[in-house]
């Protein structure tokens, strides 16, 4: 690869020298970060022999706290050496739908929302906010957001499924127990190095008024647009500027995304029978559960991952899950590739 970037013709083509740059980075990365864990694994073992030594339990206590902190760090970078798809490495959307049962539900699409935020601000990434409609007295019904970031939709893209909330009902006056349903969708942003075509004739195109949560973010004009692909049904919107033609191109972009995805999952579901089964999402595939009454459990029905932390995991403490999601689809795919065979 430094012989290519090294080629001075490379730049003859704009966009593969960029692609070859971005790749080159992104191999440095890898490389120096399992190269500081193996500095930084080394130090700490020496550290720890220093303390056990000079019978210095504060320095042996940080040294040991240290190598925790690197086995989760060195779990990351095993995950991320697995995003080999060629869109793992992108940008993503995801969408948060509320299901049946109004303000329960519509509550429970609030708290994945803000899950999900709060797990991407934990991994750094930079979150933007799309579109949302609030529900009728609390929650929302539904959202989009575009998680930037390195790998962002490698990680994420296990995530759509229905999630089921377990819980007192604090709009029950008299206590009881709820279940509420509310829905993922992931898919990543494409670059224009991706061709997807849209017949524009097949696309109807609405335009509303935002309903955002209130202050600059309300439009005065009906600015936002709902883009809907008629042969597919998939319909996007987009409310983020105050510019008609800002959030029309926005949601041509999450159409193109989306559909994109579509083709993606038509090619998993050839190689792997497991995956076509996941490919429609509907209210009977459940992916998790998160039960709050009687006994505090997240479990996820895939995996067996089980957290009895549902507070930290409604805070953005997701990767157990994730990497365990991520690991079981690539072993299934192996399976399916073996079966083929």
């Amino acid at each position: 690869m430094n012989n290519k970037a090294e080629d001075p013709n490379l730049w003859n083509d704009a966009g593969e020298a960029q692609k070859l740059m971005r790749e080159r980075q992104q191999l440095d990365e890898s490389i120096n970060g399992v190269k500081r864990l193996e500095q930084e694994l080394n130090d700490n073992i020496e550290l720890i022999e220093m303390g056990e030594e000079e019978d210095d339990e504060t320095v042996v206590n940080d040294a040991e706290n240290a190598l925790k902190a690197l086995k989760a760090e060195s779990g990351r970078l095993q995950v991320e050496a697995m995003l080999s798809g060629e869109a793992d490495g992108n940008d993503t959307y995801l969408e948060v739908h509320s299901g049946a049962g109004g303000t329960e539900s519509q509550d429970w699409a609030n708290m994945l929302l803000r899950m999900y935020i709060r797990w991407a601000e934990k991994q750094g990434f930079k979150v933007e906010v799309l579109e949302v409609h609030d529900g009728e007295e609390a929650g929302i019904k539904s959202a989009t957001i575009h998680v930037k970031g390195h790998n962002a939709y490698g990680w994420l893209k296990t995530e759509s499924g229905v999630h089921r909330l377990v819980r007192i009902s604090p709009y029950d006056s008299n206590a009881r127990r709820h279940t509420s349903f509310s829905s993922i969708w992931v898919y990543p942003v494409i670059d224009d190095s991706i061709q997807i075509d849209i017949n524009e004739s097949d696309c109807r195109i609405d335009t509303y008024r935002s309903s955002g949560a209130g202050g600059q973010h309300v439009n005065t004009t009906d600015s936002a647009v709902r883009i809907t692909h008629i042969p597919t049904g998939i319909a996007v919107s987009c409310q983020q500027e105050r510019s008609q033609h800002k959030n029309k191109a926005k949601a041509w972009d999450m159409l193109r995304s989306r559909l994109y995805e579509v083709e993606l999952e038509k090619r998993e579901a050839a190689a792997n029978a497991e995956a076509a089964s996941k490919s429609d999402i509907g209210w009977g595939h459940q992916i998790r559960s998160y039960v709050l009454q009687p006994y505090q459990l997240v479990k996820d029905l895939r995996t067996g991952v089980e957290s009895t932390d549902p507070d930290g995991v409604l805070n953005g403490d997701l990767n157990d899950f994730m990497e365990a999601a991520l690991a079981h689809r690539i072993s299934g795919k192996a399976d399916a590739v073996s079966d083929i065979d």
